[in-house]
């Protein structure tokens, strides 16, 4: 199993990578939010399914599971939405601002 997410952390970051060196602000801004999903899994796949119990304090010790890595990934899966959710208004406003996405219009003239 692990195995085959590896694969697919694979493939987003092959994709994302296309989308990154696209040229509309758009599909870079979707290739970042991409490769943070990927990052997200490789996170979760690293630590590993482990089987246990939740640990509790007060029981018989026995084989307790690690939360360290759910509670990174929730910790950046809500730092990767805020930064994604920045990053499209800012895309928002230099369209409004600009009237493009194209980053080679957004340069602006060779004389500046």
């Amino acid at each position: 199993m692990e195995s085959l997410i590896l694969l697919l952390i694979g493939v987003l970051v092959a994709v994302a990578t296309y989308l990154i060196l696209s040229k509309q602000l758009l599909r870079v801004i979707l290739g970042t939010a991409v490769l943070s999903h990927a990052a997200h899994l490789l996170i979760l796949t690293m630590g590993g399914l482990k089987k246990g119990d939740v640990p509790l304090i007060g029981e018989s010790a026995g084989p307790y599971t690690d939360a360290l890595p759910q509670a990174l990934i929730l910790t950046a899966i809500v730092i990767s939405f805020a930064v994604t959710a920045f990053v499209l208004v800012l895309g928002y406003r230099a369209y409004k601002t600009n009237g493009t996405g194209e980053f080679d219009e957004l340069r602006g003239t060779p004389d500046e």
